[in-house]
């Protein structure tokens, strides 16, 4: 009989690839949702599961309520006390995540509470007592679910990641994190909604190709194309509406039902009260083909009705129908057809809808997976993720998002430069070299932008510093090199360098608020529709500041040494400048460009006399062995 040792070195453990469960960190996926969040974990088996409540429920409901007389109540409890205070209760805080007052339409905001405008262009949230930001009520509920969390694991977390639609933009992105940070939360990524879904379903491991991620939440409407190949994860596009979800079905139900009773004077505890009904409604028609609705009139009597799923549909069938302008949108994005995908993974519970589960079988051609609970595959990504980040697992998984729209910035004649393209991977760091545009120039000013379009009005103004410190060199001599850095979570850092000084300026990119998805998709949408008209624009305005720039180079020389010139001479490169400028006000690039070639033409002459005088002055007085 022979006996085999494990030998290790001292401290390490006998299996180095292994992670003791003593070594293991507490870490979680959180999945920050509009309608309700969910937490979940990895098991030390490698399985990851959502953590359940006291009362056996993995979804706590994203509602927050702060009642009058003190206190603060998450989940269950704050929508059974948001009957009584409809007020002063929170729901759908998602929507308002990183955005201004004029962002946040009409038709988005169907909640009894108040908006109003804050510090910094970011929304409010006002109640009958309290004035609170989106940041801290998506906080409140974040600390929910950790303290549940450490309650199961036993200990306190060391991190978490924490998912968002695809399509949030960095405004929207950054409200996310620094609610986790208000939490107490370790934000270790910020993981997109469908990459998360995808990492649930192991596809990485159980077969290759390129998938399409139909995510369809309570608030948020996303789809991405990945690409999977050997543990790698690459998002070949994105798209969605970050205004369109389930909490749209209900309203459409709610008003349905106010129209039916012929309520005139809708009050909050109404207007509560057949949101409830409506989502009841929702969720027993994606099972049953009719269902009996019963609630209180405002007069007192009961109001009930019979709905069909039928009639379900027909309220609801426009909003299906919108999603599928993104999904083609991504296809084209990703250079593919429907036929090439291997498959389409459902996530988010108003995919449990018949009708969207049909649409999304029309649109893609093929039956779409639904192994897992639509519901919970985001946090159960998110969880594994997190395993990943934590070092408690061990593989070569590698996740490569990508930006929703093309980053850039301002140059002469409002131009927009595109330094990062639309649907280019993160993470991701990209420069390009600029140089001044006039002698004697010392600082520079750096607007960033986001968006497709040619002219900087047409796109999103992101943020704006100034580079100093600039050699007064002569216009054009300076070397500038600007860096875009988009970083794993799709946060944007700008930084301009003098080559030649190496002074150096940066700014981390953090608008006041953010860009819908609706928004995306109008600013997409019209560079479609305007792009030939943007591209002639473009061609004008770069005329325009050649001709500034020759005709001040022009005038320059003439100050100088415009002694070497007769009279008449004189007087023919005076008026083909002026002919140039005459050009340059009209809206004809082309004739810009003729009136500009011919000014080099008639300057040539001059352009040799005036290298004759340099070259006779520095050669006066010298020997000519000296050169």
């Amino acid at each position: 009989m022979s006996l085999l040792l494990d030998i290790a070195e001292p401290g390490q453990s006998l299996r180095p690839h292994e992670v003791r469960p003593k070594d293991r960190k507490r870490v979680v996926g959180i999945d920050l949702g509009t309608t309700f969040s969910l937490v979940a974990a990895v098991d030390v088996a490698g399985k990851p599961a959502c953590i359940p409540d006291d009362g056996g429920r993995v979804a706590l409901p994203s509602v927050v309520c702060y009642p009058p007389d003190g206190g603060v109540l998450v989940g269950e409890a704050a929508v059974v006390v948001g009957q009584k205070f409809p007020t002063d209760t929170i729901a759908s805080v998602k929507r308002t995540m990183g955005r201004s007052l004029a962002d946040v339409s009409a038709s988005e905001h169907r909640t009894g509470f108040g908006l109003e405008a804050g510090d910094g262009g970011m929304v409010r949230i006002v109640t009958s007592h309290h004035r609170v930001s989106p940041v801290e009520v998506s906080a409140t509920i974040l600390k929910s679910l950790a303290g549940r969390a450490e309650e199961a694991l036993g200990g306190a977390l060391h991190g978490a990641v924490i998912t968002v639609p695809a399509y949030f933009d960095d405004a929207q992105r950054q409200a996310t994190k620094d609610a986790g940070r208000l939490a107490g939360l370790e934000v270790l990524r910020l993981v997109n909604e469908p990459t998360a879904a995808a990492l649930a379903y192991g596809l990485d491991q159980r077969r290759e190709g390129l998938f399409a991620i139909y995510d369809l939440g309570g608030g948020t409407f996303d789809i991405s194309i990945l690409r999977l190949t050997q543990g790698v994860f690459q998002v070949m596009a994105t798209g969605g509406d970050s205004a369109l979800g389930g909490d749209d079905f209900d309203h459409r139900l709610s008003e349905f039902f106010l129209k039916e009773m012929g309520a005139v004077d809708v009050t909050p505890e109404l207007l509560q009260n057949c949101k409830r009904t409506a989502r009841q409604v929702k969720e027993m028609l994606s099972r049953e083909e009719v269902w009996e609705v019963s609630m209180d009139r405002p007069q007192g009597e009961k109001f009930t009705r019979r709905v069909t799923r039928g009639q379900f549909e027909a309220l609801i069938a426009d909003l299906v129908q919108a999603t599928g302008a993104p999904c083609r949108r991504a296809l084209k994005d990703a250079g593919i057809r429907a036929h090439e995908l291997q498959g389409v993974v459902l996530v988010g519970g108003s995919t449990r809808v018949p009708m969207v589960r049909q649409f999304v079988k029309d649109i893609f051609g093929c039956e779409p997976l639904s192994d897992l609970d639509p519901d919970q595959v985001v946090a159960l990504g998110a969880a594994l993720q997190a395993e990943q980040l934590a070092g408690n697992a061990r593989g070569d998984m590698l996740l490569l998002d990508v930006t929703p729209l093309s980053l850039g910035i301002e140059t002469m004649g409002e131009l927009v430069e595109k330094i990062i393209a639309c649907n280019s991977p993160i993470p991701t760091a990209r420069s390009q070299d600029f140089t001044t545009f006039k002698d004697g120039q010392t600082a520079m000013a750096i607007h960033v932008v986001q968006g497709e379009r040619e002219l900087v009005g047409d796109c999103r103004s992101l943020a704006r510093f100034e580079l100093r410190g600039i050699p007064p060199l002569t216009a054009g001599a300076a070397r500038i090199r600007v860096t875009f850095q988009v970083d794993a979570d799709g946060l944007l850092t700008v930084s301009a360098q003098e080559q030649t000084t190496g002074v150096n300026q940066s700014v981390a990119v953090k608008p006041s608020y953010g860009l819908g998805d609706a928004e995306i998709e109008r600013l997409l949408r019209e560079a479609m529709v305007h792009g030939e008209a943007d591209w002639r624009r473009r061609l004008l305005n770069e005329a325009r500041v050649e001709a500034e720039r020759v005709l001040g180079a022009a005038g320059a020389a003439l100050r100088e040494d415009g002694d070497l010139l007769d009279a008449g001479e004189l007087k023919r490169i005076k008026g083909v400048m002026l002919a140039l400028w005459e050009a340059s006000q009209k809206e004809d690039y082309e004739a810009i460009n003729r009136a500009r070639e011919t000014l080099d033409q008639e300057t040539v002459f001059f352009a040799e006399r005036r290298m004759d005088r340099s070259v006779r002055k520095v050669m006066t007085g010298r020997r000519v062995d000296e050169f």
